[in-house]
């Protein structure tokens, strides 16, 4: 089973940017694809980005393409969410998520099967 731990939110002016960190402990953390969502009030959760279990491959909410980047560290057990160019739509929180299922990239959140507890991102304009 794994643990995960987010962290990084904050609140930040529009144009700034912010890093999210997650870091999973248990089982091999390579054997998970791992993704990020975020819920903003009053919204459905969706997905924002993930990346395969080697990091070959990733995909993207269209509205964070280009701002947005995922990336992982198999050795260090750490999947990272830089976000540039922040804006106020952005604010919600963050979830990282691992998904333990093969195949295709997953990118609806009942294919994932672990859950962070979320960490709080504002953007203020």
């Amino acid at each position: 089973q794994a643990q995960l731990v987010e962290s990084g939110g904050g609140s930040v002016q529009a144009g700034g940017s912010l890093t999210l960190s997650c870091a999973a402990s248990g089982r091999t953390f390579s054997s998970y694809a791992m993704g990020w969502f975020r819920q903003a009030p009053g919204k459905e959760r969706e997905f924002v980005a993930g990346i395969s279990r080697l990091g070959d491959m990733t995909d993207y909410l269209d509205s964070v393409k280009g701002r947005f980047t995922i990336s992982r560290d198999n050795a260090k057990k750490l999947v990272y969410l830089q976000m540039n160019n922040l804006k106020p739509d952005d604010t919600a929180v963050y979830y990282c998520a691992a998904a333990l299922r093969p195949g295709p990239l997953p990118i609806y959140g009942p294919e994932y099967d672990y859950w962070g507890q979320g960490t709080q991102v504002t953007v203020s304009s």
